[in-house]
């Protein structure tokens, strides 16, 4: 729906930008601020100060800004305009019914919303929860799970510690996210149904898509190179040119190694190729056997398709 500017600011959201510059959106605490800080470190956007608890902060790119809020107030802030683009999870996206655009998915911050019971209650399946009572942080989702289900519960909106309810007769089961499921176990809770699965994502307000796209697929490649890197390493190597057909059968680059000129009197070639970094340990010694010298292993901090 759209909204006045003057009910904007009445609200209390910062004023909607004009001209060519973008405005970054990005969450001010919780469990994937550290992330995204890194994240944008990685990807040249310096945060002029650090991560500290400024509303706004400036970039090297003087025409690019960004904006610390809560994670649940970014996808708002986006769909009005108030951002051009906003780092969130997907959950709160779909919580706040906001029409967005999702660019990217970013990785991390990976988990499941879901719906747990007390270990030791008489729940097999959601089906038994008629008429129960449910306590969660994300209303709108629980109940349009509940809604398609046709299944009638009652909704308990909490503002954090969801997971102790069940124990404290507020509620009989709860829909919350969890990532590794240590604080349900911890909390003798188990799950009974998945009901939404998340990640950290970018999204972007439509209409800036059309007026500053060049600049927001700027920021996205930036962004999605470091994303491409995660995971990733350089290796290079130099080997004797008989060499070259099998240690190229071994290596798993993206597109192949790359085979050049050595300036040596030794009938010599640098292979380089990008791995998976979980593979560098087996390669190593392969690559050796197969004729490999001189091996070095570097990180990769972004890649460009």
């Amino acid at each position: 729906m759209a909204r006045s500017r003057r009910s904007d600011q009445d609200k209390g959201f910062p004023a909607r930008r004009e001209g060519p510059g973008v405005r970054l959106a990005i969450p001010n605490k919780g469990r994937i601020s550290a992330p995204v800080f890194e994240l944008l470190e990685k990807s040249g956007l310096h945060l002029e100060g650090g991560p500290d608890r400024r509303l706004v902060a400036r970039t090297p790119d003087p025409h690019v800004e960004v904006l610390f809020a809560r994670p649940v107030d970014i996808p708002e802030y986006v769909s009005i305009g108030a951002a051009d683009l906003g780092i969130t999870g997907h959950d709160m996206v779909v919580e706040r019914r906001v029409d967005v655009s999702e660019l990217l998915d970013l990785g991390f911050g990976r988990a499941a919303l879901v719906l747990a019971v007390r270990e030791d209650a008489p729940f097999a399946s959601p089906r038994d929860l008629v008429g129960a009572r449910v306590a969660t942080e994300f209303p709108v989702i629980a109940g349009e799970y509940f809604g398609k289900k046709e299944i009638p519960v009652t909704l308990v909106p909490v503002g954090g510690a969801c997971e102790a309810t069940p124990y404290l007769g507020i509620a009989d089961a709860i829909v919350d996210l969890t990532s590794s499921g240590d604080t349900l176990r911890s909390n003798r809770l188990r799950v009974i149904d998945r009901v939404l699965e998340t990640s950290t994502v970018l999204i972007a307000n439509r209409a800036s898509l059309a007026a500053k796209g060049t600049k927001i697929e700027e920021i996205q490649v930036a962004l999605e190179s470091v994303v491409r890197a995660r995971g990733q390493c350089y290796l290079m190597m130099n080997a004797p040119r008989s060499c070259v057909a099998e240690i190229s059968s071994i290596l798993p680059g993206l597109s192949g190694p790359t085979v050049t000129e050595v300036a040596s009197r030794e009938d010599l070639v640098a292979i380089h190729a990008v791995v998976s970094e979980d593979r560098v340990y087996q390669l190593i010694h392969l690559l050796k056997r197969a004729g490999a010298r001189d091996i070095l292993v570097m990180s990769i901090e972004r890649m460009i398709p």
